[in-house]
């Protein structure tokens, strides 16, 4: 039986569809919610000591509430309680590296089912969890 899910939110109906898999398929398990904001690379990261001083990085960060909130409201409606947690940098890396830290069974996550074209010029934050996890990780497509 798996006792700890982390689902990675951001505002796309995939990641509302992997909520609400997470949701009805495990209904006895502790379900996190993260949401990663990613910071610029390059220019902004040399004049920057700390994630909040990056431009953007309030009302990212304000959008990033706002989305957990959300889910929190979601989860409510099923009777179930959700934890939210927001981090800040590459989302791929930081969602493995919260599950391992946090002891994480399994990663339930949306995915836009690019084609390759698709992937290759957008990259693909769920393929590269399913990648580099060392759990167990639930690719959920809404179609």
């Amino acid at each position: 039986m798996v006792e700890q899910i982390l689902v990675p939110i951001d505002d796309s109906p995939q990641a509302t569809a992997a909520l609400e898999y997470a949701l009805a398929e495990f209904p006895e398990a502790s379900i996190t919610a993260i949401h990663v904001i990613e910071l610029p690379e390059g220019y902004w990261a040399a004049f920057t000591s700390s994630a909040e001083e990056f431009p953007g990085y309030e009302r990212a960060n304000r959008h990033a509430t706002d989305l957990l909130e959300e889910t929190v409201e979601q989860a409510s409606d099923a009777d179930r309680d959700v934890e939210t947690v927001v981090e800040t940098g590459k989302p791929a890396h930081e969602i493995v590296e919260y599950a391992v830290e946090n002891d994480v069974e399994q990663i339930v996550i949306g995915s836009h089912g690019r084609k390759r074209a698709g992937r290759l010029l957008f990259g693909s934050v769920s393929e590269s969890v399913v990648r580099t996890a060392p759990m167990t990780v639930v690719v959920v497509h809404d179609t």
